[in-house]
């Protein structure tokens, strides 16, 4: 009964953290269309959709991270370097167009398995690790373009920002598709199931003989694979390979994470509270826009915004604590 009991108030601490996430995404979206009448033309709302893509599908990758109990800071050096990958294949070495993107995403996803592998068997703590892989691909990043931005790419890699009759953006499609594809892992997979039990009591889930470490790998791999994928998305929106490019994109992406309701420690949360959150953010940043608001303030919102769900997120785990 104490299980059952347990899973139940899971179950309703989940289902109230999402609908807590809708509903202060609907109140922000009345006071923006307030402020800004034009925010709810059916152009801008696309726009919004079109802006969370890239960040959105990297978040994906840092839930299936957090919920295991890790981080990874290193998601926007991967974009860059995976960027370059395949810039260079295709404007130096002429690669084929399918090649390239294959060879972009398993670059993608094999430096999110050297980060798991490093902080599953090696131990070493997720920050170091994931600290020390950005520091080095940017790095990497820098040496492969030698400080340049690689222009004027292949209009087939130029498809990925374009909008379908003029009406749907494939940024947008993609992103519902690898929606579909993380829900799916995490609700209906053993895997899934695995990864929720190992942020939720990393000893337990040993004992009752679930391989954590292949548990870590896989999650940081996938991290790195749609962090390969948002590149290709990146690369099309620019049309061009820049080695600033992906800066400041694991803070939208933890941001997103956090405020979509999954906490830090793990084991709680999943992708549809990280859409919400990535809309939360895309629409004030949206919003302030219209409202002409600079830059600086806007990073002030968001910063404040992490810190009440970090603090919020804490306080709820005491409270539960308390109760037991």
């Amino acid at each position: 009964m104490d299980s059952i009991d347990g899973k139940q108030d899971r179950l309703k601490n989940l289902v109230f953290k999402e609908m807590g996430v809708v509903i202060a995404l609907i109140l922000l979206c009345i006071i923006v269309a307030c402020l800004a009448p034009s925010f709810l033309k059916p152009a801008n709302l696309i726009n919004i959709l079109q802006q969370i893509s890239i960040s959105f599908i990297i978040a994906v990758g840092s839930t299936f991270v957090i919920l295991t109990g890790g981080i990874d800071l290193s998601v926007g050096s991967i974009v860059a370097v995976s960027g370059f990958v395949m810039a260079l294949l295709v404007k130096t070495f002429h690669f084929p167009i399918v090649g390239t993107i294959l060879i972009g995403l398993f670059f993608g996803a094999l430096m999110g398995f050297i980060n798991g592998f490093l902080i599953s068997k090696i131990k070493l703590p997720a920050f170091i690790a994931t600290l020390g892989m950005m520091s080095v691909l940017r790095g990497v990043a820098y040496t492969l373009s030698n400080g340049q931005t690689i222009f004027t790419l292949p209009p087939e890699i130029l498809f990925f920002a374009k909008q379908l009759r003029g009406v749907l953006p494939v940024p947008v499609i993609i992103v519902f598709i690898v929606f579909a594809v993380a829900a799916y892992i995490l609700k209906y997979t053993r895997i899934g199931r695995y990864i929720y039990a190992v942020g939720g009591n990393e000893t337990a889930s040993n004992l009752s003989g679930v391989d954590v470490n292949k548990v870590k790998i896989f999650a940081y791999t996938i991290a790195g694979f749609f962090c390969s994928l948002s590149s290709l998305l990146l690369l099309a929106k620019l049309d061009a390979a820049t080695p600033t490019a992906g800066e400041g994109y694991e803070m939208e992406a933890i941001s997103a994470v956090v405020i979509g309701g999954t906490s830090m420690s793990g084991g709680e949360g999943g992708v549809l509270g990280t859409l919400f959150g990535a809309l939360i953010i895309g629409v004030i940043s949206n919003g302030m826009n219209l409202c002409s608001i600079a830059q600086g303030p806007q990073k002030i919102v968001k910063g404040l915004i992490i810190v009440l769900a970090v603090t919020l997120d804490i306080l709820r785990k005491r409270n539960s604590l308390r109760k037991i």
